[in-house]
């Protein structure tokens, strides 16, 4: 069974002109599932998609779902990235470590979505968004 946040993303999927594939089910689904952002290398060997495709593939979809804004990428940019499921009207801003990459997801209210709708209606932009990333030492490398 599907999640309807799955299935929901996939109609995104469609109707920015991606093809509908077992791989890219799967992606969606260990994205959705994990809770957290994922690396390329983790992505491959998940149970999901090991057998599925080869690093490559999930590669090049992560490739196209970050550039439709179906998935986000952060991380350092030396570092591994780490990719996460954009869900709309679901928000997550990050705090990455400098120093080993690790990264997690902020508990707390985001300090700029008021700016943003101030933003919006002094502009007239539509479909704004933001992504807030923190950067600094985590506990284990300060």
């Amino acid at each position: 069974m599907i999640p309807s946040v799955v299935r929901q993303t996939i109609d995104r999927c469609r109707a920015a002109g991606l093809r509908r594939t077992k791989a890219l089910e799967e992606l969606l689904v260990t994205l959705h599932e994990s809770g957290r952002p994922m690396t390329l290398a983790e992505l491959a060997g998940s149970p999901r998609l090991a057998d599925q495709c080869d690093k490559a593939t999930v590669f090049r979809l992560l490739q196209r779902l970050a550039s439709h804004g179906i998935v986000r990428r952060l991380g350092l940019h030396e570092r591994a990235a780490y990719f996460t499921l954009l869900v709309p009207g679901k928000h997550s801003d990050y705090l990455i470590c400098t120093g080993c990459g690790s990264i997690e997801a902020v508990q707390a209210p985001c300090p700029v979505h008021q700016l943003e709708e101030e933003i919006r209606a002094n502009t007239g932009y539509r479909n704004l968004y933001h992504e807030l990333e923190f950067f600094g030492l985590c506990p284990q490398c300060a």
